[in-house]
């Protein structure tokens, strides 16, 4: 057969559609945006909004600020970086309070989480000493009852004492309880 006509007897099946396996995860899909590692960036968004939360934060803001005015205000015209009366200054305000505005809710809803899971933990942990209590105070009952029942010192010894009256009058009555006391001798014969 010529070239041309090998090529044209072979087949070409179609692919079948691809299976996806569930016993392996799927390759991770291209995002637009970037990835970051949340954690990170909550913990980064608490320091700085523990900063602003600071006296050092307000020292410095207010330091730039009047800095800023009064350089402003008292240089010459050309040597001014902020030529409107203090728009830039406006601008620089807003654009810091609209970062860290967001940035303070983000740690404190991170504080909330910590928070509400301490609670979860602690009242479990209020549950459980509460049932060890509950648990306790039980087998305090039994024992207390059980207390009851149970033949106490002072009880065996009014016991023996009535036995040993008993056994004297028994004595003074002539009846023989032990034949060896009435022979006066040892038991030697019983041997």
């Amino acid at each position: 057969m010529p070239p041309a006509d090998r090529e044209r007897d072979v087949r070409v099946e179609p692919r079948p559609a691809p299976r996806f396996r569930l016993d392996q995860p799927r390759p991770p899909r291209r995002r637009l945006l970037p990835e970051y590692d949340p954690e990170a960036f909550g913990r980064l968004s608490e320091r700085i909004a523990r900063f602003l939360g600071t006296g050092r934060f307000i020292v410095w803001m207010t330091v730039t600020i009047t800095v800023w005015v009064v350089w402003n205000v008292t240089v010459p015209d050309p040597l001014r970086f902020d030529p409107f009366p203090f728009l830039f200054l406006t601008l620089a305000l807003s654009l810091q309070a609209s970062y860290a505005a967001p940035l303070i809710l983000l740690a404190q809803n991170r504080q909330d989480d910590r928070d509400r899971v301490n609670l979860e933990q602690d009242r479990k942990q209020n549950e459980r000493a509460i049932a060890d209590t509950e648990y306790l105070s039980r087998e305090i009952a039994s024992l207390r009852m059980g207390l009851g029942e149970v033949a106490t010192r002072d009880w065996i010894r009014s016991e023996l004492q009535d036995l040993v009256r008993e056994l004297e009058e028994q004595r003074k009555g002539s009846r023989v309880v032990f034949p060896a006391e009435e022979s006066g001798g040892r038991d030697v014969g019983d041997r």
